[in-house]
């Protein structure tokens, strides 16, 4: 096999937790030359310019490109996106180009990369949630030509949405490489990096519900106010960019001078393992509370709808917005349990790279084809 090039596209801080352990056994490989084209959040100081993240992996042949433009305009941000990658991908011309989710940016790699008759492989396609990303995740699937998927349901998803069944590569999820691994700090340590003085604590994260921009103000506050009221202690994590994200800094101020709340808007993401693996318990709507709470045997207080399609283990407190409710979850100090393992066991680089030494993915037909249900 020729010397392949893969471009990784990262926007967020939480897809590049997922693809990291993918790039890195990747690294020095003879047949395989790994490059990474960073934007979305990770070039915005007001998010931690997580982009320190990702140079601080020790990764070669970095790319950054800034396609922020405003919270209300994810449409040109796409478009701003698809213009700055596609300019990439013509200077690098790669053999594949992988994206993770349901992200802007993710949308516009694997469109750049399907229109120029690159093969696109997508990482953890298949899955549900709410909102946008529901929509967005699932046009991604269709734009892919190999789908490197977290379980067994997901797979049958895709094959619902008429994908080959050849093209569809159960890994897990690629983060639970790096949830079990000897890479994670010690809670002492990570403590005096972010100076973080609880003994117990709880983690807290909430981000926009774009379908539902219109209540976001009022969701926001009430998850702040509630958060107070408790008297418990929290590290809370800034949300994501999307539609509604200045609703919820300006619900944050109200933690300003409380000794209970350390506010950060990024944590690195081996460092953030260490504090969920530690956290009594995890509130939001993040899709850490659905995904790796569970595999710590942390429990999960899941607010309102983003994640209501993805929520199923006992573990995890439904509840709504409203503030007593809220407070009627955290009360009822809900109890650490292991759950099982629905996302892999840790071994996700490994059968990725099991994968990209076959002869037949790199042979897959550029042309996608739809297999019909009952053919």
């Amino acid at each position: 096999m020729s010397k392949k090039k893969i471009i990784f596209l990262t926007g967020t801080r939480a897809d590049f937790g997922k693809l990291k352990s993918l790039i890195q056994i990747l690294q020095n490989h003879h047949q395989i030359e790994p490059y990474i084209f960073v934007t979305g959040m990770h070039m915005l100081q007001q998010y931690g310019y997580t982009l320190i993240e990702v140079e601080k992996s020790g990764f070669k042949n970095i790319s950054t490109f800034k396609n922020y433009t405003h919270e209300t305009s994810m449409d040109l941000t796409l478009a701003k996106t698809i213009e700055g990658f596609s300019a990439y991908v013509k200077k690098i011309n790669p053999d594949l180009i992988v994206v993770h989710g349901d992200r802007a940016e993710a949308m516009a790699g694997a469109i750049v990369g399907s229109l120029n008759n690159i093969l696109v492989a997508h990482i953890e396609g298949g899955e549900l949630s709410g909102t946008i990303d529901e929509l967005i995740r699932h046009s991604i699937s269709k734009l892919s030509h190999i789908h490197f998927v977290a379980n067994k349901e997901a797979k049958e998803r895709l094959l619902q949405m008429g994908e080959l069944e050849a093209s569809i590569k159960i890994i897990g999820s690629p983060d639970v490489d790096i949830m079990f691994s000897n890479q994670l700090p010690s809670l002492k340590e990570v403590k005096k990096y972010y100076e973080i003085p609880f003994e117990n604590y709880a983690i807290a994260m909430l981000h926009p519900v774009t379908t539902e921009i219109k209540y976001m103000k009022q969701y926001a506050e009430n998850f702040a106010e509630a958060l107070i009221n408790s008297e418990k202690k929290y590290v809370v994590i800034y949300p994501n960019n999307d539609l509604g994200s200045s609703t919820i800094f300006s619900a944050y101020e109200n933690f300003s001078g409380n000794k209970n709340f350390r506010v950060f808007p990024s944590i690195r993401f081996e460092y953030f393992l260490t504090l969920l693996k530690n956290a009594d318990f995890i509130i939001g709507n993040s899709s850490a509370g659905i995904r790796e709470a569970p595999y710590y045997g942390i429990p999960t207080i899941n607010i309102g709808t983003r994640q209501e399609n993805r929520s199923f283990h006992s573990h995890i407190v439904n509840t709504g917005y409203g503030v007593n409710e809220i407070l009627k979850a955290i009360n009822t100090n809900p109890v650490k349990e292991t759950v099982a393992k629905k996302f892999g066991n840790g071994s996700s680089a490994v059968k990725f790279m099991e994968s990209l030494k076959s002869k037949e993915l790199w042979s897959m037909n550029h042309q996608k084809q739809f297999k019909d249900f009952n053919a």
